[in-house]
C-alpha cells in the first residue's frame, strides 16, 4: 500500500521570465510594429521618453572574414563584410525617423498618398448628377454597395430588392431596370455579373460601324470557354467567319477589362521599408541596420534620477525596470539583426554580384550555427524583415532556399534552379520550344540532375506555359 511521503530533488528546468518573453516578442516584430509598440509604451510608462533630436550614427565597422575565424565554414568564400552601427547606449535606442518624431512629419508627408475614393464614391458622385428619381436613387445606391472591387455585381438581385424593404417596396424587373442604369456608368461594364456580361457591355459602348464587333460580341457572350482552350480551328468554325474576322473580334475581346473596378483604386499602396542595407564599397561589402526602423526612445533620466530608495514608489520602481528591460530587448533585437544579415551576405555575396542562378542553397540551421545561435531565433528575426541590395529589396527568408538533387547538385539552390530554367526558356526557338524532358537533360549536363517533374513544378510555380501552348502562341 502506497504511503505519502515527502521527497526533496534537484532539477533544472527552462523558465520564461518576462525579461525573456519581451524579448522574443520585439524579435519578430517588423519596424512598423515595433514603432506601434514603443508608441504604447511612451503613454504607459513615465520612465520613457521619444529622443527628439537624432544622435550621430557609428562609423564603418570592419568584421573578420570567415577564414579569419576560429571556426570557419569550409564552403564559405572568404567574403569581406562592413558592419555599420549604431551606438547603443545605456538609456538609449539609437536613433530614428520614426512616425512621432514631430521633425519628420513633413518629410512623410512628402511622399504619402492621400487618394481616399473608392470605386463605391466614384460611382456614387456618378449617381448624384443622373436624372434619377428619388426611389430610383435609393435602388441605385443599394445596387453600388453590392459592387465588390473588381467590378461585380456579387448579390443577386432579389437580395437587394430585399434589403430595400422596408423603406422601398420593389420587384426584380425595377432593380433590374435601374441596375441597367448603374451599367452604363463610368468605368465600362461595372455592374456586371459575370465575366462574359462585363465583356459585353464595353464592347456595346463601341462604335457599331467597328469591324469585327457582332463576331465579338458573340464571342464574349457564348463562346469564352473556347477562347481559353486557345481552340482557335473550332471557334472559326462555329462562327462560320473567315481567319481575318475572326483575328478582329479576338483582338477587340482582349482590349477589354475583365476587372472594370481595377481602374478605381481605392486602397492607398503600401511601402516596405527595408531593415537593412546591403551595399557595395571599396572594401567590400557593408552591412547596416536602417536608422528609421530603430525607435528612439530612451531613459528619463529626470525621472530616474529622483526615484530614491523609499519603497513607497514601488509602482515607479517597476516602471523604472520595466524600461531597462526595453531598452536591453532593444539592443538584443538590433545586435541579433546585424548579426543575421551579416551572415546571410557572407553566403549569399555571389547572388550579389551575379543574380539569382548564383544563389546558395542556405537553411536556417546554417545562419544558426554560424551566429551561434537556436534556429526558432533566426526564424523570428527573419520574419517580416526587409534587406535592400543593388538588387532591389528582399525579405530575408528570400535568402533561404533547399538543396535540390543529390552529389554535385547539392551545391545548388532551388532559386538557382527557377532562374536558369526561366533563362533557358526565354533563349529557347520560339518554333520549337523545350520540353520539360529536355531542360532536365539541359541542367544535367551543367551538373545539376533534376527529375523532369521537378522542372515541370518549378515550370508551373513561375506561371510559365507547357511546350505545347508556348509552341501554339508562337504560331499565331
Amino acid at each position: 500500500m502506497l504511503k505519502p511521503s515527502l521527497q526533496l530533488r534537484l532539477g533544472q528546468s527552462l523558465t520564461m521570465t518576462p525579461q525573456l518573453q519581451q524579448a522574443i516578442r520585439l524579435l519578430q516584430l517588423p519596424a512598423l510594429e515595433l514603432q506601434a509598440h514603443i508608441r504604447e509604451l511612451l503613454e504607459s510608462n513615465v520612465m520613457l521618453e521619444a529622443v527628439e533630436e537624432p544622435e550621430q550614427t557609428g562609423i564603418f565597422e570592419a568584421i573578420q572574414s570567415p577564414a579569419e575565424r576560429e571556426a570557419p565554414q569550409r564552403e564559405a568564400p572568404q567574403v569581406d563584410v562592413e558592419v555599420v552601427t549604431d551606438n547603443w547606449s545605456g538609456d538609449s535606442a539609437g536613433s530614428s525617423d520614426a512616425p512621432w518624431s514631430p521633425d519628420d512629419d513633413d518629410r512623410q508627408q512628402d511622399y504619402a498618398d492621400h487618394s481616399d475614393t473608392s470605386l463605391q464614391d466614384h460611382l456614387l458622385a456618378q449617381l448624384e448628377v443622373a436624372d434619377l428619381n428619388a426611389r430610383d436613387l435609393a435602388i441605385a445606391r443599394a445596387i453600388v454597395d453590392a459592387v465588390n472591387d473588381d467590378g461585380y455585381l456579387f448579390e443577386p438581385v432579389a437580395e437587394i430588392a430585399a434589403t430595400l424593404r422596408p423603406d422601398v417596396e420593389c420587384t426584380d424587373e425595377e432593380v433590374l431596370s435601374v441596375l441597367a442604369v448603374v451599367q452604363m456608368l463610368d468605368p465600362a461594364g461595372i455592374g456586371a455579373r459575370s465575366v462574359a456580361e462585363c465583356l459585353t457591355l464595353q464592347l456595346r459602348q463601341l462604335d457599331a460601324d467597328t469591324p469585327g464587333l457582332a463576331t465579338a460580341i458573340e464571342i464574349a457572350t457564348r463562346h469564352l470557354d473556347v477562347v481559353a482552350r486557345n481552340e482557335l480551328a473550332l471557334l472559326r468554325r462555329e462562327l462560320r467567319v473567315t481567319e481575318d474576322d475572326l483575328a478582329e473580334a479576338l483582338a477587340l475581346v482582349r482590349t477589354c477589362q475583365p476587372r472594370p473596378g481595377s481602374a478605381i483604386s481605392g486602397g492607398s499602396p503600401e511601402y516596405v521599408v527595408p531593415d537593412v542595407f546591403v551595399r557595395r564599397t571599396e572594401r567590400g561589402w557593408s552591412v547596416e541596420i536602417n536608422p528609421s526602423t530603430l525607435p528612439r526612445v530612451r531613459l528619463n533620466q529626470g525621472y530616474a534620477s529622483l526615484l530614491g530608495r523609499n519603497s513607497s514608489h514601488a509602482t515607479l520602481r517597476a516602471q523604472l525596470q520595466e524600461a531597462r528591460w526595453l531598452l536591453k530587448s532593444l539592443e538584443i533585437r538590433n545586435d541579433t539583426l546585424l548579426k543575421v544579415a551579416r551572415a546571410i551576405v557572407e553566403r549569399q555575396t555571389e547572388f550579389l554580384e551575379h543574380g539569382d542562378e548564383h544563389m546558395r542553397p542556405m537553411i536556417l540551421k546554417d545562419i544558426a550555427a554560424a551566429i551561434e545561435m537556436h534556429e526558432s531565433t533566426i526564424s523570428r528575426i527573419t520574419s517580416g524583415k526587409y534587406m535592400h541590395t543593388p538588387r532591389g529589396v528582399f525579405e530575408l527568408r528570400y535568402f533561404f532556399s533547399s538543396h535540390v538533387g543529390g552529389g554535385e547538385a547539392a551545391e545548388t539552390s532551388s532559386t538557382a534552379i527557377r532562374a536558369k530554367i526561366r533563362k533557358l526558356i526565354r533563349d529557347e526557338d520560339p518554333a520549337t520550344p523545350l520540353s520539360d524532358s529536355r531542360i532536365a537533360e539541359m541542367l544535367s549536363a551543367e551538373g545539376i540532375p533534376v527529375a523532369r517533374r521537378t522542372v515541370a513544378k518549378y515550370r508551373e510555380a513561375m506561371r510559365i506555359a507547357p511546350s505545347n501552348e508556348r509552341r501554339r502562341a508562337a504560331s499565331k
